[in-house]
């Protein structure tokens, strides 16, 4: 029984699917305007754990993440310039190969930190015309406004608006205006579709039947989830910022226009904290994951330092607990490297695992009972097929730890052996380096060397 905190209650539920044994699961992609950050993609190895829970737990997953290439102001209230557009103009390059380059470079983030890949990633710039045409059943059922600047959606339309949120609409007046834009008949309601200014050179802008513009940042995951995932789906995933906007304004519009729920689970992950300040690229506080590999940092170091906290905590981030999540995960690799081939799966440790993960994806509580396994008085073989079946969930490439290593690399193996037989230990310790900057570490034991793989 998988069991998950649910925004929409502020209650853990019992997982039950809209269809027997298949789940429909939407995550909200990047914005690619420049590349993700270790902040970012914590929340994307959140919704890794996710789908590899389910999948452990025999659900057939359909995963749709979206890729925000347009609609993503500066401000979350519809105002400010597109943020493609405007890095863009300041890198002096064209909006379109900025988003392919950066989506690019998303896409090898995820492989490097063993993230599952969506089965689908569809752009915000493909579905123009589905999101137009959701624009135009919210219009015929009244949901919508124009302004000098684009169109709106009204929330005193909708009786439940902001309740993913619990937002306290009481004090708000009737026909309230907002400083930052006069005609919006309240602050809550937000832009479906923006209109291209006449001085403004956009590179991204469509024709519509109110005007040429571009969408709405919240309308194109109604737009698209529906069209992949049907409405209602299963789960909604995010970071826990977009509670309060984005995924308010997503089920705002999605049910004012189908009449019925957007999705029946929503769950977010918290922020990442550095130096006591969510990590954000407007804070200037960010660290990319080519930038940690550049320091020496192992990208799967970094998914074992995300699985200690709970996703639902904040994660205090910190070059030192970095560095000791790579000391463990270094330690664990070792100790993988030296166990025999598996056999089979202590049912007794698969049982307490599966107990703790399907616990609101409990990963501290499974990675403490990691250690335990590998402390056991169990035989190494069955340890080795227990980790490993552990792995499938954590996702750590354990297995790995005892692959085979290319030719090249177990020539030099073999040249340093001899070196060592012959108490040359100068070359044996240069071919250990070379070793390792091919991205293995040795271990030297009874039984003759061992290696493991220690980077991407």
């Amino acid at each position: 029984m998988v069991k998950l905190f649910n925004t929409l209650t502020r209650k853990i539920e019992e997982f039950k699917p809209i269809s027997e044994g298949k789940v429909g699961l939407y995550e909200c992609g990047p914005t690619v305007y420049q590349y993700a950050h270790i902040g970012n993609l914590r929340t994307y190895i959140f919704g890794d754990v996710l789908r590899r829970v389910l999948e452990f737990n025999g659900y057939q997953v359909k995963e749709v993440m979206n890729i925000t290439d347009v609609g993503h102001l500066t401000s979350d209230q519809d105002s400010g310039e597109d943020k493609l557009e405007k890095e863009a103009k300041k890198v002096g390059e064209s909006a379109w190969e900025l988003s392919q380059k950066y989506t690019a470079a998303f896409v090898e983030d995820l492989k490097k930190l063993n993230i599952l890949l969506p089965e689908i990633m569809p752009k915000a710039t493909d579905h123009i015309p589905e999101q137009l045409g959701l624009i135009q059943k919210l219009e015929l059922k009244g949901f919508t406004y124009q302004t000098t600047d684009g169109i709106y959606f009204d929330t005193s339309k909708l009786k439940d608006y902001g309740k993913l949120a619990r937002l306290n609409l009481s004090g708000q007046q009737a026909g309230a205006r907002v400083e930052e834009n006069l005609e919006k008949r309240s602050q809550h309601d937000f832009a479906l579709w923006k209109f291209s200014k006449p001085d403004e050179a956009r590179q991204m802008e469509w024709d519509s039947p109110w005007g040429t513009g571009f969408p709405g940042w919240h309308i194109e995951c109604s737009a698209m989830s529906t069209m992949y995932l049907g409405q209602p789906f299963d789960i909604h995933t995010g970071g826990i910022d977009h509670i309060p906007v984005h995924h308010t304004n997503e089920i705002a519009q999605s049910e004012a226009a189908y009449g019925k729920s957007l999705a029946n689970y929503f769950l977010h992950g918290e922020f990442l904290v550095w130096n006591e300040a969510k990590m954000g690229k407007s804070a200037g506080n960010i660290f990319t994951l080519s930038q940690l590999s550049e320091q020496g940092y192992d990208s799967l170091s970094f998914r074992y330092l995300s699985l200690t906290a709970h996703y639902r905590s904040k994660l205090n981030f910190s070059l030192y607990s970095l560095q000791a999540a790579q000391n463990a995960l270094t330690s664990l690799r070792q100790t993988v490297s030296s166990w025999p081939a598996p056999t089979e799966v202590n049912r007794e440790f698969e049982k307490k695992f599966k107990e703790k993960i399907n616990h609101d994806l409990d990963t501290p509580g499974s990675l403490a009972l990691v250690w335990e396994l590998v402390g056991s008085s169990l035989p190494d073989e069955i340890k080795a097929a227990t980790l490993f079946r552990f792995d499938e969930v954590l996702g750590l490439n354990l297995l790995q730890s005892q692959v085979n290593i290319d030719l090249a690399t177990q020539k030099l193996i073999n040249e340093r052996e001899e070196a060592r037989d012959r108490k040359d230990f100068a070359k044996a310790d240069l071919i250990r380096s070379q070793i390792t900057n091919l991205g293995y570490i040795l271990r030297d034991t009874e039984a003759g060397p061992k290696w493991f793989k220690t980077r991407d």
